[in-house]
C-alpha cells in the first residue's frame, strides 16, 4: 500500500512538472515591444524588424539565461494586456516600473531610469522649468503611460489630449497644435537628434516631476523567469554590456 502511494504520488509530482512552464528548456521566448519609441524600441524599417536599447538588452539577457527571442511589436497601450492573456511572455520597451503597473504584472530589476520630457514649438523661447509656467495650454501625451494622469490633476493645462503615439504628439507640436507635448526624454531627445521634426523644442531647463525606471515586464505567475531576468541583469551590468548598449544608442 506504501509502495502504491508513493508511485501514484511520484507520477502526480511528474505531471505537475510536465504541465510546469520551466523556462530553463524553453528555446524561445515572446517579446511584446514598440514599433515607435526609438532609441529604446522601434521599427527599422530596412529590416523590418524592431530594434533599439531595450530588444539589444533582451537578447543579450537571453544569451546570458538560456532562451532566444522572438520580438513582436503592439502599441505600448497592448502590451501589458498581451501579457497577462499569455500572447506574449516579456515586455521589454520604455515601461516604467510603476506602482499601479506593480498590481497587475512583475517587473525585473531596473534598467534605466529617467523623467519625462517637455516639447514646446520652436517658436515658444520661454526656458520653462515646471508644469505651473505652462497653465493654459493645450498638453498631449501618450496614452497608457505613468505621464497622463499626473497631468490630468496638475490643473494646469486647458486641455490634456491623449495620443497613441510619440512621433504623433511631436507633430502636432510641430505643426502648432500643441502649446505642450509630454514625452520619454529619451525618446523625444532622439527623435529630434534625427531631423524629423525641426520646429519642435525639447525644453533642457524644464525638471521632470515624474521620474521613473524602466524594467522588463513578466507574468505575476512566472517567478522562475523574472530571477533568470534578474540574474542575468545583473551580470550584465557588472561586466559592462548594460552600458555599452546604451553607449550604442546616445544613452548615458
Amino acid at each position: 500500500m506504501k509502495r502504491r502511494t508513493f508511485l501514484t504520488a511520484a507520477g502526480a509530482g511528474l505531471a505537475a512538472a510536465a504541465i510546469r512552464p520551466s523556462y530553463a528548456q524553453t528555446q524561445t521566448l515572446r517579446v511584446g515591444s514598440t514599433p515607435t519609441g526609438i532609441p529604446f524600441t522601434f521599427l527599422d524599417t530596412a529590416t523590418n524588424t524592431i530594434q533599439g536599447i531595450m530588444v539589444d538588452l533582451i537578447t543579450e539577457v537571453g544569451k546570458d539565461a538560456g532562451f532566444n527571442v522572438n520580438v513582436e511589436p503592439m502599441q505600448f497601450s497592448a502590451l501589458i494586456g498581451a501579457l497577462t492573456s499569455n500572447r506574449i511572455d516579456i515586455i521589454s520597451a520604455a515601461m516604467f516600473a510603476t506602482a499601479a503597473r506593480k498590481e497587475v504584472i512583475d517587473f525585473s530589476d531596473t534598467v534605466y531610469t529617467y523623467g519625462e520630457g517637455l516639447l514646446v514649438p520652436k517658436s515658444d523661447s520661454t526656458n520653462y522649468t515646471g508644469l505651473a509656467e505652462l497653465k493654459g495650454k493645450v498638453a498631449g501625451v501618450q496614452v497608457g503611460t505613468a505621464f497622463v494622469e499626473p497631468l490630468k490633476a496638475a490643473g494646469v493645462f486647458s486641455e490634456v489630449r491623449i495620443y497613441e503615439t510619440i512621433p504623433d504628439i511631436m507633430r502636432d507640436v510641430n505643426n502648432g497644435r500643441l502649446g505642450a507635448g509630454f514625452a520619454d526624454f529619451p525618446i523625444a531627445a532622439y527623435n529630434l537628434q534625427l531631423g524629423r521634426f525641426p520646429e519642435v523644442r525639447l525644453v533642457r531647463s524644464y525638471k521632470p516631476t515624474i521620474p521613473g525606471s524602466v524594467a522588463f515586464g513578466v507574468r505575476k505567475t512566472d517567478g522562475e523567469l523574472l530571477k533568470r531576468l534578474n540574474t542575468s541583469l545583473g551580470k550584465l551590468q557588472a561586466n559592462g554590456t548594460v552600458k555599452r548598449v546604451l553607449a550604442k544608442w546616445g544613452q548615458e
